[in-house]
């Protein structure tokens, strides 16, 4: 059974209408998006590619509910984000959305393993330590579930940050520049490590990269040029 399958997963992950954001400046108004439509499928892979200043992060941003549009709607997981106050986000993302960060954005004081279960105690899960245990073994971090992020890698850190993201079993995982902070070589295993994990938890996935070897591993590509959306291309 694949997760559109399944009643417990929307048939679409997200998907946004005539989405456009703005903001104010000294100049007039800047517009970051304008009119930007798609819909992802539960399960499916979508890259967001576009040069720099095209509003790939900002539309990432927006799908996960982490910002307020400007103008159109989202649908995140059956929910209309317009209708849903900070908190009533935070509570929709809870233990269905993960997040993987081109900084890792790891907590500086916690362990590697503490990392991974604040999520999961955050969700509610009574197994938080065991399935913490777990994913920093799938990772292949077991070794280093007592250090704290200065003390590993950025290779090692960005392995901690996958593991935070698919220890709760999200629907979805957004991921903006994975690889930005690594070198090439550190940075094709931690792609290799999300798409193995993807591909076995069923999740969908939808990355910002300026990498077109990265966004060629997915199934679909949306490409964004001075915030508009082009044609979705099928890798």
């Amino acid at each position: 059974m694949t997760p559109a399958d399944s009643p417990q997963f929307p048939a679409t992950a997200v998907s946004a209408h005539a989405l456009s954001q703005t903001v104010p400046t000294a100049d007039g108004t800047l517009t970051i998006l304008s009119e930007v439509g798609l819909a992802v499928q539960a399960g499916e892979t979508l890259a967001i590619t576009g040069a720099s200043g095209s509003g790939k992060s900002t539309l990432l941003g927006l799908l996960a509910g982490l910002d307020h549009a400007s103008a159109g709607e989202i649908v995140l997981l059956g929910e209309r984000l317009g209708g849903l106050d900070e908190d009533a986000r935070a509570r929709l993302r809870a233990g269905r959305v993960g997040f993987v960060f081109q900084s890792f954005q790891l907590l500086p004081a916690l362990t590697a393993l503490e990392n991974i279960l604040l999520p999961l105690e955050l969700a509610g899960r009574a197994d938080a330590r065991e399935r913490a245990l777990h994913w920093l073994d799938r990772v292949g971090l077991a070794a280093r579930a007592g250090h704290t992020p200065r003390q590993l890698s950025g290779g090692e850190q960005q392995r901690v940050a996958l593991a935070r993201a698919f220890a709760t079993d999200p629907e979805i995982v957004f991921a903006d520049e994975p690889t930005g902070n690594l070198d090439a070589d550190t940075g094709a295993r931690i792609i290799d490590l999300l798409f193995e994990l993807n591909a076995s938890a069923r999740t969908t996935l939808i990355l910002v990269t300026h990498d077109d070897a990265l966004a060629s591993r997915c199934q679909r590509r949306l490409h964004l040029v001075a915030g508009r959306a082009q044609e979705v291309e099928f890798a």
